[in-house]
């Protein structure tokens, strides 16, 4: 039997946004779990739990961590954006048996404050106190930085489903230089398992040379791959199924 698939999503979103992924992996034999982070599952329209706003990456990583912890084996991780700095998290724990990392958050260390990402969540940082707040995009910002490539149509229907974030964990991300805890430090040598990392050449908001950083960070182990057509969004954009048939391809290699 095929190894078992966790798909943790990133910020603002929900188990809900790995639909074409796990169809179309579970069509090829690899079942797949798609958990919903802390404080995530709720109404887009209703005031999002206080508490969201103080929750920390290492609260999602212990949170997915116990998920893991009730499989008979460790799963691959296959981690977008914030997830996929959740998906390194877990990895440096010896929790997956490989790592798929998609247009990943990068770890402590990487500066990812790039004018695109500092655009992206400038709403956001314009609030005082945005490090412990519950946060969001604007429509606007959202389409900037994710969904560019995106119909309109489909612009509205995801950013409709959209809930908040923690101010927290993006401070992690993004301001790791001023965090006593470390949240997002990730042991590189403690990662020995098989590394895909995906960039899109045409992501704003974790940019490719963000990315192909990440990948040098596990260079032993890893294998980048920047697709020239897609940008943040390839869970979703026009042409995902290029992305998911060549980590298929990968899953099939390095699994063996």
């Amino acid at each position: 039997m095929a190894e078992r698939i966790m798909m943790i999503h990133g910020m603002w979103g929900g188990g809900w946004y790995w639909e074409n992924y796990r169809k179309f992996f579970e069509e090829k034999g690899y079942p797949c779990i798609t958990p919903t982070l802390r404080f995530h599952d709720m109404d887009p329209n209703e005031t999002p739990d206080p508490r969201l706003g103080t929750t920390s990456l290492l609260d999602y990583a212990e949170d997915l961590e116990k998920e893991i912890g009730k499989l008979d084996v460790p799963p691959i991780l296959m981690g977008h954006s914030m997830g996929g700095l959740l998906a390194q998290i877990l990895g440096s724990r010896g929790l997956a048996r490989s790592l798929v990392l998609l247009t990943p958050a990068p770890p402590h260390g990487i500066m990812a404050l790039k004018p695109s990402v500092i655009r992206s969540f400038w709403s956001g940082f314009r609030r005082y106190g945005f490090w412990r707040k519950p946060l969001r995009q604007t429509f606007n910002e959202a389409v900037y930085s994710m969904m560019h490539l995106l119909t309109v149509e489909k612009q509205k229907e995801i950013f409709d489903r959209f809930v908040y974030e923690s101010g927290r964990a993006a401070c992690e991300i993004g301001f790791w230089l001023f965090d006593s805890r470390g949240a997002a430090k990730v042991d590189e040598s403690k990662i020995t398992c098989p590394v895909l990392v995906i960039a899109g050449a045409q992501d704003r908001i974790t940019p490719a040379s963000v990315v192909r950083k990440v990948a040098d960070k596990y260079r032993g182990v890893s294998t980048y791959k920047e697709f020239a057509n897609h940008a943040h969004w390839v869970v979703g954009e026009p042409g995902w199924q290029e992305i998911a048939k060549y980590i298929l391809n990968w899953l099939n290699q390095a699994n063996k």
